[in-house]
């Protein structure tokens, strides 16, 4: 059996082994390309696609795909074997520079918000040389981005990479102000922490709405949900477990870092979380984790849920983009060092960051906005939709000193004593935690915890890379040329902070007084996906993401109408499942039921009209005026999902769904799930929530 160290990243074409199996010559061309975004020359491309291909042939492998991430928020894959004709009817293992630089997969399919016309089928993809290539089941992987034959961007990795150049240019000359001549480029990094439920197949596969939503659209609350507070935390079951080493296992060999798990607050809720790396590394890592999720899981029997809010009435997931920046040679720019005050670097990354949260937080809540995560967000689960900073009691403090002409006193470390002598006195954190808070500083880092479970963390990144950019380009402008460099510095972070203090809170963003206080401070609180998606165009926001060459106005509004569509379209389905569950499946045995206790009743009356009759007489008559009242919910939704696909526009669509469906779909569940509480288990056609979460 192989070691953990053995293992790791034993499917993955790494720099290790790079460094093996190329040529010196080519491996440190490579390496330049990786470092500086310099182009490869053909003659390294052959070179580094035929160790590839050897690699990959030792590894098993017969196939290779470019895998890429269009805008359906998953990834996509097109597999071609090595083998090419020899000319005497046999065949060669061969895979090329080109084979590697470039691909085509056809483009007619994917979501384009109107860049391309169906017909219009040519794309390309092209191989990202930063996201190191891996083996999955029988299959060298490797990562591209993917593009259109006009060259418009139909992917999330796209604008990713471009923002982190953008970043990575703006941060440098901050550091050489501040006299950093080594490093040679600055990389955000980010661990995304995953949210997911495990259900058990069989229960999963008995479940229309789970299979064709990934949630469920009906369930009466079962008597016992995670009001006892016992799961968080808690002893991981045994079969859950064995889920959980097998996981692991899958992604070490693929080089994740799958470093944390535990139970979650909701009952059969989950969570696993990795070491930082590399934003764009990090981006596509975590898309295979969610498939990971999934295919190990239905080894086990388990179907892995990773919708925001598959159960009604108990925690939904969300997904933690913990973020930071660093230099190549390992310094995080967001380390406070012991003594923040003194600190006038981490200081000035600290406000061009609270600067560029507040001016573009509405392009922060677009990327978080999506059918699923409407559930969450300000539920009590998971952040409100006002976006805003936590910065801790220590940072405020600094800050305020600054911004006041204080001098800041610094209280030193505070030891925690627990009164038990066996026990060591714990060092005590600057600062809390704020788990209700959208974008916390958490140490070193950001956490943004507003996005759903089931996005991708691309969109959140490229907007973050872009904002403090943008921030940091305007710092460099008036810093560069100042007579007085660190007197500068100081007047710089005291204006930054005091015009945009507006953002930080401190508090508990759950409380019923903080959204009242956030709009007396101006903030915004977008509380749906249809209010939310058109601020992507807003001219700030095109301003922003055009000026440094991440989207073009036109790549903007096609990913605008692309969110509004998708908005659209689930809703649609999910619609659509209801008024069928409804019909085929509730209504019949509530039926059916009501006849079982109308015979019933008739049986007694028969045998003496002295037994009461009356608990089946009054049940039926509950069951009978719900039955009724459902079917006037169906055919109020089924009008409604008609009315909403004669809408034109994926707006006005959007915002008709938002306010008209989605109310419908609630009054049908809640008929229908009391129902459930009335009709026997014998005759209600799917597992209830009960079993879902308990019986794993």
């Amino acid at each position: 059996m192989s070691t953990v160290p053995e293992l790791f990243s034993s499917m993955v074409f790494s720099d290790g082994v790079m460094r093996d199996k190329l040529p010196k010559d080519v491996y440190k061309q490579l390496k330049k390309t990786i470092q500086t975004g310099e182009r490869l020359n053909t003659d390294v491309a052959n070179a580094v696609a035929s160790a590839m291909k050897e690699w990959a042939l030792e590894k098993g492998a017969t196939h290779f795909t470019h895998w890429f991430q269009p805008m359906t928020g998953i990834t996509a894959e097109k597999h071609d074997s090595f083998i090419e004709p020899d000319g005497d009817g046999r065949v060669i293992m061969q895979f090329t520079g080109k084979n590697l630089i470039q691909g085509e997969p056809d483009a007619s399919s994917f979501p384009s918000g109107g860049l391309r016309a169906t017909f219009e089928a040519r794309g390309y993809t092209a191989w990202d040389p930063t996201s190191p290539a891996f083996i999955k089941e029988d299959t060298l992987v490797i990562p591209t981005a993917f593009c259109s034959y006009g060259g418009e961007v139909l992917d999330k990795k796209t604008p990713l990479l471009r923002s982190m150049q953008v970043l990575s240019k703006q941060a440098l000359r901050i550091l050489r102000l501040f006299g950093n001549e080594d490093a040679k480029s600055v990389a955000t990094t980010v661990g995304p922490e995953q949210e997911y439920f495990l259900v058990d197949q069989e229960l999963f596969d008995q479940r229309p709405d789970l299979i064709l939503t990934g949630r469920t659209l009906f369930g009466a609350k079962p008597p016992k949900g995670q009001e006892l507070e016992d799961h968080y935390f808690g002893v991981i079951k045994t079969r859950v477990k064995a889920f959980m080493v097998d996981l692991d296992e899958e992604l070490w060999q693929l080089g994740i870092m799958s470093k944390t798990e535990h139970n979650e607050v909701a009952p059969a809720q989950h969570e696993i979380a990795p070491i930082f790396t590399t934003t764009n590394v990090a981006c596509d890592q975590n898309q295979l984790t969610m498939e990971i999720l999934k295919k190990v899981a239905a080894r086990h029997g388990l179907a892995c849920l990773l919708h925001e809010k598959p159960f009604a009435g108990v925690n939904g997931s969300g997904k933690h983009n913990n973020w930071s920046m660093a230099t190549d040679l390992g310094e995080n720019l967001l380390e406070p060092g012991k003594s923040p005050q003194e600190n006038l670097q981490f200081l000035l990354f600290l406000v061009a960051v609270i600067r560029a949260v507040d001016v573009y937080a509405d392009l922060l809540r677009v990327s978080s906005a999506t059918a699923g995560n409407d559930h969450r967000l300000g539920a009590n689960e998971a952040p409100p939709a006002i976006v805003s900073i936590f910065l801790g009691t220590q940072l405020s403090d600094v800050l305020d000193a600054f911004a006041d002409g204080k001098t800041y006193v610094n209280p030193g470390q505070v030891l925690l004593d627990t009164s038990v002598k066996v026990l060591p006195p714990l060092p005590k954190d600057n600062t809390d935690r704020n788990r209700t808070s959208p974008f916390a500083f958490t140490g070193n880092k950001f956490e943004f915890r507003a996005m759903g479970s089931a996005q991708s963390i691309s969109c959140t990144n490229m907007i973050l890379n872009t904002a403090v950019a943008e921030i940091l380009q305007e710092f460099a402008d008036q810093l560069e040329g100042a007579a007085d460099f660190y007197g500068e510095v100081q007047k710089l972070i005291v204006e930054t902070y005091k015009a945009h203090k507006r953002i930080v809170f401190n508090g508990n963003s759950y409380s019923t007084e903080w959204p009242a206080e956030a709009a007396a401070r101006g903030l915004h609180n977008y509380r749906t996906t249809p209010e939310t998606i058109p601020h992507y165009t807003d001219p700030q926001n095109v301003a922003l993401l055009s000026k440094h060459k991440v989207l073009t106005e036109v790549e903007i509004e096609s990913r605008t109408e692309v969110l509004l569509e998708n908005y659209v379209k689930v809703l649609q389905i999910e619609a659509q499942t209801m008024i069928s569950m409804a019909k085929t499946d509730i209504l019949p045995a509530a039926v059916a039921y009501s006849e079982t206790l109308v015979r019933t009743a008739l049986d007694k009356k028969a045998l003496s009209d002295k037994i009461s009759t009356k608990y089946e007489e009054d049940l039926t008559a509950r069951i009978s005026n719900l039955t009724e009242a459902l079917y006037g919910d169906v055919i109020a939704l089924e009008e409604a999902v008609l009315a909403s696909r004669e809408l034109e526009s994926s707006e006005d669509a959007a915002k008709f769904i938002g306010e008209v469906v989605v109310e419908r779909m609630n009054v049908l569940r809640e008929n229908a799930d009391t129902l459930e509480t009335l009709v026997s288990t014998e005759f209600w056609p799917y597992p209830t929530y009960s079993d879902l979460l308990f019986r794993v």
